[in-house]
């Protein structure tokens, strides 16, 4: 197979096709016209402008595909790397799809589902609704149940959206009708579940990769809890502060459930850690926007490890493969003000870090123009050392390069986070950035 159709934009595109070059594969990137200065369109071997502003069309996308005779399509990360109907007409084409297959995305998919399904799979969920709730007062018995605060969360959400906190009963059924109907407009499904809200919980998260057909490894964990809005702005690898022994238990857990599950190809299991405990919170079908820590412990190329398998069908790794070395940490740099609202506009006078052990995946450049119709994600800043100690400190160094002219960004945030004393000790969680603000 010697031709890739990449189905997304902006710098997972660009990820993807410097791997491809690599593995001398053409690359084919469709856009869309408002996109026309996406700078992976310069080093594509192809370009198909499919609409004037949607770049997610998928009837599009396939018959941009089959017309420069693509065999492969890669969907990056975001709505159609996780879209069951996508995979489907990939695959309906005689199109090899890098990623699950079409029913292991709905069913991770559907994430109360998901839930219950890993249950029985050996993975303890956050306590709440074994199933979908339908009305208000079914909402009220779970929450009464395992107690507030509770979240109401989309069974199809992410990126945050479709999630209210629920602390009293008073405020149920307001939260109630709110998330069902963000998760109707956003996600086309109104169906919500209830779960426990860990006050001051650790999103950890472990990268795994299977061979489709029992066969899997993990890539070691990811420590996600600085958020905002329930969406990650920093990540590091691996966890901190947390018993080597219990990482272990938690990643082979991990990957015997990927295994029963005969997945195929990336995915990451998503955990909640509190009080000693890990509860298993969702599975994302796709690679991750933080993959890039996992690739500089492992030193794997985790695209590449996609495209192999779904060629070979099979893994060109074993876990005795995988030697972790050194920790990561990723910062995205998000064009956006203070109060998080995005910022477009043309980007003027860019300084990215250098030196080693730095990574940076961007596809910004001087006079390019940061349009309004897209997410707010410009750059991801990696820095990797011997220990977390230094990674911070580096990661530090890294902020005082950087410098963009022409659009706000988080620039001054990221610094507040990584300069304060908690957070060089490792005392993190996911209310860490509220409790900074104050």
């Amino acid at each position: 197979m010697q031709k890739l159709l990449i189905a997304n934009r902006g710098e997972i595109a660009l990820r993807v096709i410097r791997t491809c070059k690599e593995m001398g594969i053409a690359t084919v990137a469709p856009y869309a016209r408002v996109d026309k200065d996406l700078l992976h369109l310069r080093y594509a071997d192809e370009t198909i402008c499919i609409s004037e502003v949607d770049y997610l069309n998928r009837e599009s996308l396939i018959t941009a595909a089959l017309v420069s005779d693509c065999e492969m399509v890669h969907p990056g990360y975001g709505f159609l790397s996780e879209d069951s109907m996508f995979c489907r007409m990939v695959e309906q084409n005689d199109l090899k799809f890098i990623g699950p297959t079409e029913d292991q995305i709905a069913s991770m998919g559907n994430k109360a589902n998901a839930r219950a399904k890993l249950n029985t799979l050996g993975l303890q969920s956050v306590p709440g609704s074994c199933d979908a709730v339908s009305n208000l007062q079914d909402a009220l018995n779970i929450a009464r149940e395992v107690g507030f605060p509770v979240l109401i969360k989309a069974a199809f959400g992410g990126g945050g959206r479709g999630i209210r906190v629920v602390e009293d009963e008073s405020s149920c059924t307001v939260a109630f009708a709110e998330a069902q109907s963000e998760a109707s407009s956003v996600f086309g499904d109104n169906t919500v579940y209830i779960e426990k809200f860990l006050d001051n919980a650790r999103h950890i998260e472990v990268q795994v990769l299977g061979d489709g057909h029992g066969g899997a490894i993990h890539l070691g964990t990811r420590e996600c809890s600085i958020q905002r809005r329930q969406q990650k702005v920093i990540e590091e690898a691996p966890a901190p502060n947390v018993p080597q022994q219990l990482l272990d238990n938690l990643c082979d857990l991990a990957v015997s459930a990927v295994r029963k599950m005969k997945y195929r190809n990336a995915g990451t299991l998503e955990f909640l850690y509190q009080d000693g405990e890990f509860y298993f919170l969702e599975m994302n079908t796709r690679i991750q926007v933080e993959h890039a820590i996992s690739e500089m412990i492992s030193g794997v190329d985790i695209v590449r490890l996609q495209i192999e398998t779904a060629i070979l069908d099979r893994l060109t790794l074993t876990q005795a493969d995988v030697i972790f070395s050194g920790c990561a940490m990723e910062c995205r740099l998000n064009a956006e003000d203070d109060e998080y609202r995005p910022c477009p506009g043309v980007v003027a006078n860019i300084n990215f870090p250098a030196g080693p052990g730095v990574r940076v995946d961007s596809h910004l450049y001087n006079g390019y123009r940061i349009p309004h119709q897209f997410d707010s994600l410009i750059a991801k800043l990696v820095a990797l050392d011997t220990d977390r100690d230094r990674t911070v400190q580096k990661m530090r160094r890294m902020m005082d390069e950087l410098s963009i002219e022409g659009v706000d960004t988080n620039r001054n945030n990221l610094i507040q986070v990584i300069s304060s004393d908690q957070f060089r000790n490792g005392d993190v969680h996911t209310g860490f950035l509220d409790q900074l603000k104050r």
